[in-house]
């Protein structure tokens, strides 16, 4: 999480919103970069990421009914993460995230990445789908956004996922599954900062909207 958060601090200011926040693993880490404002379709979600987002702004929002607690606000920037695979309808979601944002802001979002690596664990936890880098981009552009950046990350993951999602068929990441990872991760993620793996368990893209 810190190591994909610090790929994105040049995008990061002003007022941000994060969108599905979750249990607020990112909202407080956001809040040293800007205002914040976070939202999640969980009641339980939103509770939790009060007790420990501390000065952000916390409530309910749906990202693909375009319903918020903060009403008509415009952002910055719009943060989210791990979310749009969660969404049937996402290129509603897409077209809110647009109108969600100033002209000149920016959007930072993060999906899993190819479909070959779809199996039990994204039917397990609610994926309706991955994504390809390409497709996401004119996606992304077609609604009027200059896409900053746009890059495949964590290959080390995608081994794993491959491994225990597809050839084993789990349902689940196991806990011995994520402390592996994260004792082999500080050793290997920094080498895609040098230099874009082939295949990863995301996408990583960052744009721009535009007034064109």
């Amino acid at each position: 999480n810190q190591w994909t958060l610090k790929k994105c601090l040049p995008f990061l200011a002003g007022d941000i919103l994060e969108v599905g926040c979750g249990i607020g693993n990112f909202t407080k880490d956001l809040t040293e970069y800007g205002n914040v404002w976070a939202v999640d379709i969980e009641d339980e979600y939103i509770t939790q990421t009060k007790k420990k987002a501390g000065k952000a702004h916390v409530g309910l929002g749906d990202i693909e009914k375009g319903e918020y607690f903060f009403k008509n606000k415009k952002f910055d920037c719009v943060v989210c993460l791990n979310v749009l695979e969660h969404i049937k309808d996402d290129e509603k979601a897409f077209q809110n995230l647009f109108n969600l944002l100033n002209m000149g802001g920016n959007l930072i979002l993060l999906v899993p990445a190819f479909d070959f690596l779809y199996g039990e664990i994204d039917k397990s936890i609610g994926h309706f789908r991955r994504y390809n880098k390409e497709v996401l981009k004119d996606k992304l552009n077609k609604i009027g956004f200059k896409i900053a950046e746009n890059r495949i990350i964590n290959m080390l993951g995608a081994i794993g996922w491959w491994i225990f999602a597809k050839l084993f068929s789990n349902s689940k990441v196991g806990q011995g599954q994520i402390n592996i990872f994260n004792l082999i991760a500080p050793l290997i993620l920094p080498l895609e900062d040098i230099m874009e793996p082939p295949f990863g368990t995301s996408i990583l893209i960052i744009a721009i909207k535009t007034n064109r």
